[in-house]
């Protein structure tokens, strides 16, 4: 089968309105390149643009689905959310940088400590990450030893990132209070 013939199929029943496969594409094949293009210009990566194409799709699908009625220029409308989806993007992507610098900050030491030290702090952590609860001990493990985004973390243990955020947040306090306690740190 040809790569392109379903597609065309799809989108010529779309724009009827009477799709075999039972919804109709809210956007028409040149309402999507525009979409593409604005999310482009708006410097989203070629590799999140069909997500940001299915974003103005579901967006629309939901607007029509909560009772509103259609935009009057769905072209136009669809333009707007992908701008505003860029911006969105790009929001995102400062947020996670200004993060991944202030965790480089508190991972790189004023002064190197000498292996006593280390060894010091090291045997303090894993005595508090023991004695921290297991979904609080679950989540530092996965941001801090596995590295893993927050985002990556809530998918896969199936609760939303500010869970994880509020986790994250009350272990590390924790962990922090049990090295000063000790006076480790």
């Amino acid at each position: 089968m040809l790569r392109g013939r379903p597609r065309r199929g799809r989108e010529a029943h779309a724009a009827t309105g009477d799709d075999p496969g039972g919804g109709a594409d809210p956007l028409d094949a040149a309402q999507e390149r525009r979409v593409r293009a604005v999310l482009a210009l708006g410097g989203v990566p070629q590799a999140d643009l069909p997500d940001g194409v299915q974003q103005v799709r579901l967006r629309l699908l939901e607007r029509a689905a909560s009772g509103r009625e259609a935009p009057r220029d769905v072209s136009a409308w669809a333009a707007v959310v992908a701008s505003n989806l860029a911006m969105d993007w790009h929001r995102a992507k400062r947020r996670q940088e200004r993060l991944g610098e202030r965790l480089a900050a508190l991972r790189q030491p004023a002064e190197q400590p000498s292996g006593e030290d280390s060894s010091v702090l090291s045997v303090a952590v894993a005595q508090g990450l023991d004695e921290l609860p297991d979904a609080q001990r679950q989540v530092v493990v996965l941001r801090f030893y596995a590295d893993l985004p927050v985002r990556s973390i809530a998918e896969q243990l199936g609760v939303p990132e500010g869970t994880v955020k509020s986790r994250l947040h009350t272990a590390v306090r924790a962990l922090r209070a049990r090295l000063h306690e000790d006076e480790v740190v």
